[in-house]
């Protein structure tokens, strides 16, 4: 018997401090749902979690090691990145005062993430901060065959 709800799952992975980090944890988010062939949407998971691996790695100093937990639930997936800085990632929460300019680095990934994922935000941990963002699951009849 196939039951097609698939039980949560969760992954949590420490990534180094650096570039490198960024193709490592896209990887793992696309392997995690063609593993368990999970309906949120695969390239948008991959974008955004490149955006915010590179958001860690770009804004924290030091070398402490980031993590990157995905966690895949029969509703869709929230991929979470923990990095060792308190301070609140400033575009992802407080509403636009001015609009972002284009062609500053900083101020795109994090757009990125609230047009593109049914949610996001941030929460202190005991070591610095997590940054979040959460996909739904596509309904099997809507997705291409």
């Amino acid at each position: 018997m196939h039951d097609h709800s698939p039980a949560p799952a969760s992954w949590r992975i420490a990534l180094p401090h650096s570039a490198a980090a960024v193709p490592v944890a896209r990887a793992l988010v696309r392997n995690a749902l063609a593993e368990l062939e999970h309906t949120a949407d695969g390239d948008t998971a991959e974008l955004l979690t490149a955006e915010l691996v590179a958001n860690a790695v770009e804004h924290t100093s030091g070398q402490t090691p980031i993590e990157l937990v995905v966690e895949l639930m029969p509703t869709g997936c929230q991929v979470e990145v923990h990095d060792p800085d308190p301070s609140p990632p400033a575009d992802l929460t407080r509403p636009d005062v001015e609009p972002p300019d284009p062609w500053r680095e900083d101020g795109r990934g994090l757009l990125l993430i609230r047009a593109l994922s049914s949610s996001c935000g941030h929460r202190p941990t005991e070591a610095g901060k997590a940054v979040w963002f959460r996909l739904p699951a596509v309904p099997a009849q809507r997705r291409p065959h």
